[in-house]
């Protein structure tokens, strides 16, 4: 997205050529038609890859407490802290009610509680991980330090943000992955030539990450 001051946007028509105007046209129908998918869905993008079946949601009061220890120094506790109430947030509009605690090392882990944790071991070398069963969502250290490294121009908070917002999606029992692009519950290849849909056919040469970083309508809708 290309944007101006107001007090240079005349001049800067002036000397835009033709190719140089379709292309921001074009950059502009693209996200006005990913803002569309992010805000609604039809039922004809409902679709997954078939690998999860979904249940229920882990309780029918889900409660989540962050716990910083062993992240990143680049990641904050207020900063993460902020993008799981985001997560939380998005998540609720589905209708499992849902809590936020503060971290406490005494705090009563009883059904319902999830722990967001830093942990390599549990989130097995990926960028994260959600465990159904032990009701915890666990990021990965490594991963992050890698991203971080190899490249380091690119926001790793969007990334995180992305992360939480997915495996949280498991939490709330949606096990399969979406076929949608935009979907936070999706990935974009099954490495079997396969692709996800999407209702813009150019999206892959328009955006570096299509995928939203919050829940869209059609993971709510799921």
């Amino acid at each position: 997205m290309i944007s101006f001051h107001k007090q240079k946007l005349a001049a800067a028509l002036v000397i835009l050529s033709l190719p140089g105007m379709a292309w921001i046209q074009e950059a502009s129908s693209a996200e006005s038609i990913r803002t569309q998918e992010i805000n609604e869905c039809r039922s004809s993008e409902i679709l997954t890859w078939g690998d999860g079946k979904d249940r229920p949601a882990a309780n029918s009061i889900l409660k989540f407490v962050y716990n910083p220890t062993g992240a990143p120094d680049w990641f904050p506790p207020d900063m993460v802290s902020k993008m799981v109430i985001r997560s939380v947030a998005a998540w609720s509009k589905c209708g499992v009610n849902t809590e936020i605690a503060p971290w406490s090392p005494n705090i009563e882990l009883k059904k319902g509680v999830v722990v967001v944790q830093w942990h390599e071991k549990e989130s097995r070398g990926n960028f994260g991980l959600a465990d159904f069963a032990r009701q915890t969502l666990s990021l990965g250290p490594k991963a992050f330090e890698l991203l971080r490294t190899r490249n380091p121009a690119h926001d790793s908070g969007e990334t995180l943000q992305m992360v939480i917002s997915h495996e949280m999606g498991h939490l709330f029992g949606l096990m399969a992955h979406s076929r949608h692009c935009i979907d936070v519950l999706s990935y974009y290849h099954n490495g079997k030539g396969d692709s996800c849909l999407s209702r813009d056919p150019l999206w892959k040469s328009r955006v570096a990450e299509y995928r939203n970083t919050l829940p869209t309508a059609c993971d709510i809708e799921r």
